[in-house]
């Protein structure tokens, strides 16, 4: 359960979901601190220089696409609809055409932040020169089209859906990253990812999946809230008014942690119950997902207090790895209840 705007959320030294991320950021490069030292600076920019030219500009592309959220996104997509009794085939498609999404909006993301980047992350892939900018606005407008595309076999609303969680993606990059709002897109576009995987799998929505929301938002809030605690030292310098500059450091991580303890809750009260199980996996899934993906979202909360940025940013990943590990178990239960199956 993370976002496609958690993607544009997390930004790292190597790139950066819907918004989010969860984020619907680490960016997924990889996990890489928010804060670059000058050593590391210039060794990443010597290594890539002795990187023959087809191989290095394919390194700035991954770099480029945040891959920490995007996979996480596409990981948690593919994994709900298989839940949802997609086969592999289906499962595969959806979770390509969200990375694919996600991949687009972490290279708008660069592109916008590239004057700030330019001064303090200079190793990223386009002030770097890894990447050109026009490379870097073609691989974005591709990315989405194929991805966008790859919706098509499960209707307009599953098309509609993905739409939305690209619109956030870009509202996130384009605007609200720098505003008190920043936390909303990836709010919206958490609970996105478990619909578009689900009626992309089956191409309906079970009524219970409503309860599921409340506790998306509130999770996609406390990803996004953490997720400018990470940056909180590159953001405040630059004039970025984002929350966590606006409230401070303290009250910032007391308003992400409470929103994800209210998110938890609401998962754990509201969880489909059913007394039979037609899949193991489903089974383990449905008892395990809950409990450990709470636990991975306290444990990042506990590593987000802490006053390194690199620290905590391993925080984030964890709460936003949480997240889809939360939302995965209450789906695999909302799947038995309603009597589906994996799609294996």
């Amino acid at each position: 359960m993370t976002s496609p705007a958690a993607s544009s959320c997390r930004r790292s030294a190597c790139g950066r979901s819907f918004p989010g991320s969860v984020a619907w950021c680490p960016t997924v490069a990889a996990g890489s601190s928010s804060i670059s030292s000058p050593t590391s600076t210039s060794s990443s920019t010597s290594d890539a220089t002795r990187v023959p030219g087809p191989i290095r500009t394919a390194i700035g592309l991954i770099r480029l696409s945040h891959a920490f959220p995007s996979i996480v996104n596409a990981a948690a997509t593919g994994a709900i609809a298989t839940v949802a009794g997609a086969g592999p085939a289906t499962a595969l498609r959806l979770a390509v055409s969200m990375l694919l999404l996600q991949v687009s909006i972490g290279a708008v993301n660069d592109l916008v932040d590239r004057p700030l980047d330019r001064g303090q992350k200079p190793a990223k892939p386009l002030p770097s020169g890894l990447v050109s900018d026009g490379l870097a606005r073609a691989w974005a407008g591709v990315t989405a089209v194929i991805g966008l595309a790859l919706a098509l076999p499960s209707g307009p609303t599953a098309i509609v859906v993905a739409g939305l969680g690209l619109g956030l993606g870009y509202a996130y990059d384009l605007r609200l990253s720098r505003t008190v709002l920043s936390w909303l897109p990836l709010a919206l576009a958490v609970p996105l990812v478990p619909i578009y995987a689900w009626l992309g799998a089956t191409g309906e929505l079970p009524p219970a999946l409503v309860a599921l929301v409340p506790a998306g938002l509130l999770a996609g809030a406390g990803l996004a809230v953490g997720n400018g605690l990470v940056d909180l030292e590159r953001d405040a310098p630059v004039g970025k008014a984002t929350i966590a500059v606006r409230i401070g450091r303290d009250r910032a991580w007391v308003a992400h942690a409470g929103a994800f303890a209210v998110a938890i809750s609401i998962a754990v009260l509201l969880a489909p119950a059913s007394s039979t199980v037609n899949s193991e996996l489903l089974g383990v899934l449905r008892w395990a997902g809950i409990p450990l993906g709470a636990a991975a979202i306290a444990v990042g909360a506990g590593l987000l207090a802490g006053r390194r940025a690199s620290l905590r940013e391993r925080g984030w990943e964890l709460e936003a790895i949480g997240t889809a590990s939360l939302g995965l178990g209450w789906l695999a239960g909302l799947a038995a209840a309603s009597g589906g199956g994996v799609g294996l």
